[in-house]
């Protein structure tokens, strides 16, 4: 029976927003979390939109979280006495630029992270960091829309340029985005877009979708300039589908599903919108603004490895409403 290699990280994985807390001191902004308090689920039953509210609420658990702000290093060295030889956690956007759209980064901010990369590299643990995991900074969701503004392409070069040439020999392994695609299902939380859901077209959540692929590359091309040893990847929320049944118009729902999984780790790993995405562009009256440059960058500066996180599989039917659910 074959083994695992030695060097074979082992590991586990959170995120800034759900656990760090801290989410006012040493100068960190809001970010689209700290004002959903549910954790995006509806603000009423059958409604898209989650709740969210006009400032941080004292139901909303993540603002302090298990406060590993402060208790960072008894935590790491819980992880490392189960054995961790990897951790992938995320760096929040808003702890380096509170806005989002300021000129400076928050040093104090920088500093945290120095000082919990320092404390892993203590005990052999290698950092996996996530540039942007569902913390887009709050001024950049209201003042600009969030990634439907090109706008933000900009501010997260500024954010990426920085935390890659302060940790350019702390952090090896990155990733752009968390589960990019679920922006498709949750525009506010994974894109701090604040148009609500029902009145956001198809045209305006896949040109944010076309932002964030453009700005992912141009994070990888940042990295392999400033440490041409990173490894940068894509992250992707991976959901099996199934067809309910073997009729081929179930069939064809369950590949239409995935295909809406898969055009993002393709264009990723490949480079170029696939035929099937641009198709359903077509059916759908979709028109992708490439600005100057964008086709180039995306062919020029895939990344190095796909990731994603596997909860279910799902069932994919042509007309679900003629099945009964019990």
């Amino acid at each position: 029976m074959g083994k695992f290699p030695q060097n074979f990280l082992w590991g586990g994985a959170t995120a800034a927003n759900q656990y760090e807390g801290a989410y006012n001191l040493d100068g960190k902004g809001l970010s689209v979390q700290d004002v959903t308090p549910k954790g995006g689920v509806p603000a009423k039953p059958g409604d898209r939109n989650p709740l969210i509210t006009e400032g941080p609420t004292p139901d909303n658990l993540k603002l302090e979280g298990i406060d590993f702000y402060h208790r960072y290093k008894e935590d790491v060295a819980l992880f490392a006495e189960m054995g961790f030889k990897v951790y992938r956690t995320s760096i929040a956007w808003s702890r380096i630029f509170p806005n989002g759209d300021e000129p400076e980064p928050n040093e104090a901010g920088l500093q945290f992270y120095d000082d919990l990369f320092d404390e892993l590299a203590k005990y052999g643990i290698e950092p996996l960091i996530t540039l942007s995991h569902y913390e887009t900074p709050l001024h950049l969701a209201r003042q600009y829309n969030g990634w439907a503004n090109r706008d933000l392409i900009g501010f997260y070069e500024r954010y990426v340029r920085t935390v890659f040439t302060r940790y350019k020999d702390k952090v090896k392994y990155w990733l752009t985005f968390n589960e990019i695609n679920s922006v498709l299902h949750a525009p506010f939380m994974s894109g701090g877009i604040a148009t609500p859901a029902e009145e956001l077209s198809k045209q305006d959540l896949y040109q944010a979708v076309h932002h964030e692929l453009v700005a992912s590359a141009l994070a990888t091309k940042i990295g392999h300039e400033i440490n041409p040893d990173f490894k940068i990847g894509c992250m992707v929320l991976a959901m099996p589908a199934y067809p309910m049944t073997p009729k081929p118009e179930d069939v064809l729902a369950a590949r239409e599903f995935e295909n809406q999984n898969y055009l993002f780790s393709d264009i990723h790993a490949r480079g170029k919108y696939p035929a099937y995405i641009n198709r359903f562009f077509k059916e759908n009256g979709i028109e992708i603004q490439f600005a100057p440059g964008d086709k180039e960058l995306l062919a020029e500066n895939t990344v190095d490895f796909i990731s994603f996180s596997y909860y279910m599989s799902v069932v994919a039917a042509h007309d679900p409403e003629n099945y009964s659910s019990g």
